[in-house]
C-alpha cells in the first residue's frame, strides 16, 4: 500500500514538474505593427508582446496601427504608452497598411482628442497601464467614450503591477512629456496652442515587463542615457531583452544606444526601435542607416522589427524563432 502511494506521489510530482518545465520552455511572441508589411519604417513604434499564457500587450501604438479595427491587432488585453507625444500616444494614424511609402507613410485618420491608444483600449476593452500623471488624463478620455475609467491604471516607479499574469512597472526616461493642445480641446487647448505650450503630465517613462516564462524585457520609451538603466533595469530587474530607441536628436542615437546596451543594461538581445528612418528595403537593412550603425556597435544580437513578422523569445532573452 505504501509503495503504491509513493508511486502515485512520484507520478504526480513528475507531471507537475513536466508542466512547470513546459511553462518555462514556452516563448514570448513579439510582433511589430508598422506602416509597411515586412519593413522597418520611419515612424514605426508599435509592438505586440504575447505571453505564453495568452495575455497580449500593445506597446506605443502611435500612428502605424490602423485604429481599434486594425485586423493585425487581434485580442489586446493591455495597452502601454511610454509618453504622450503624438507619435506614441497616437494623434493620427494610417487608414490601412501599405498606404504611402516606408519613408513617407500616410497618416490620414485623426485620433484627437481621444488618441489612437485610448480608442484601441476602448475598442478592445483593454486595460491601459501608464505612469506619472497620465492615467487620470486617459481615464477621462475612456469615460468620454463610454468606457470604464478604472481601466486606466497606474504603474508608478518602484512597484510592479501584475495584469493578466504579466508584471508591469515603469522606469525613468530622459525625455519630455507634453500633451499636445489637440488632445485637450476647448478653450484651454486653444490658449495653449496660441501660447506655443503643451500640458505637462509628469515625467516620461520606460517599462520593465516580467513574463511567465521568465523573460524580463526593458522597453526604453524615448530616452537618453540614464543611471537607472544600470542601477534599476540591469541591477534590480535584470532585464535580459531590451527594446531600445536609436533615433538620435530627441532620443539616444545609435552610438549612445549601443553604449546603453553594451555597458548599462547588458541584455542578451535587443530589438531596435524608433529609428526615424526608412531602415529597410525588401526586409534588408539599408547601408548607412542608424539601424545599421546600431547593429555594428552592439555586442549582442540586434533584431530588426519588420512589420508583421513575429519573433519568439525564450526566458533568457534569446530569439528562437522568426529571427
Amino acid at each position: 500500500m505504501r509503495g503504491t502511494f509513493l508511486t502515485i506521489a512520484a507520478l504526480a510530482f513528475g507531471l507537475t514538474s513536466a508542466a512547470g518545465q513546459s511553462a518555462l520552455a514556452a516563448n514570448v511572441k513579439v510582433t511589430p505593427l508598422g506602416s509597411q508589411d515586412g519593413e522597418f519604417c520611419r515612424l514605426d513604434r508599435a509592438l505586440i508582446f504575447e505571453d505564453p499564457n495568452g495575455t497580449r500587450v500593445l506597446y506605443d501604438a502611435g500612428r502605424t496601427v490602423a485604429g481599434a479595427n486594425d485586423p493585425r491587432l487581434g485580442k489586446i488585453d493591455i495597452v502601454l504608452v511610454s509618453h504622450v507625444h503624438g507619435d506614441h500616444l497616437g494623434d493620427k494614424h494610417i487608414k490601412a497598411v501599405n498606404v504611402g511609402t516606408c519613408s513617407k507613410p500616410k497618416f490620414e485618420v485623426s485620433a484627437t482628442p481621444n488618441s489612437n491608444s485610448v480608442n484601441i483600449a476602448f475598442g478592445k476593452t483593454a486595460k491601459i497601464v501608464t505612469g506619472s500623471e497620465i492615467p487620470r488624463v486617459l481615464a477621462g478620455k475612456l469615460k468620454s467614450l463610454g468606457g470604464n475609467p478604472k481601466d486606466s491604471m497606474l504603474a508608478r516607479f518602484g512597484s510592479m503591477k501584475t495584469v493578466g499574469g504579466v508584471g508591469i512597472t515603469t522606469v525613468p526616461a530622459a525625455h519630455s512629456n507634453g500633451l499636445s493642445p489637440g488632445f485637450i480641446g476647448g478653450d484651454l487647448g486653444k490658449d495653449l496652442k496660441a501660447s506655443g505650450l503643451t500640458a505637462y503630465v509628469g515625467p516620461p517613462t520606460g517599462y520593465v515587463l516580467k513574463f511567465t516564462n521568465g523573460l524580463v524585457a526593458y522597453l526604453s520609451g524615448d530616452t537618453g542615457i540614464t543611471a537607472e538603466q544600470d542601477l534599476v533595469v540591469r541591477g534590480h530587474y535584470k532585464a535580459n531583452l531590451a527594446v531600445m530607441n536609436i533615433g538620435d536628436t530627441f532620443t539616444t542615437g545609435p552610438a549612445e544606444a549601443a553604449y546603453v546596451i553594451n555597458s548599462l543594461v547588458k541584455p542578451n538581445a535587443v530589438i531596435a526601435s524608433h529609428a526615424n528612418e526608412e531602415a529597410t528595403n525588401g526586409g534588408k537593412v539599408r547601408a548607412g542607416t542608424r539601424t545599421e550603425k546600431f547593429i555594428k556597435a552592439s555586442n549582442v544580437p540586434v533584431h530588426v522589427p519588420l512589420s508583421g513578422k513575429t519573433m519568439e523569445f525564450d526566458g533568457s532573452g534569446k530569439c528562437v524563432a522568426g529571427c
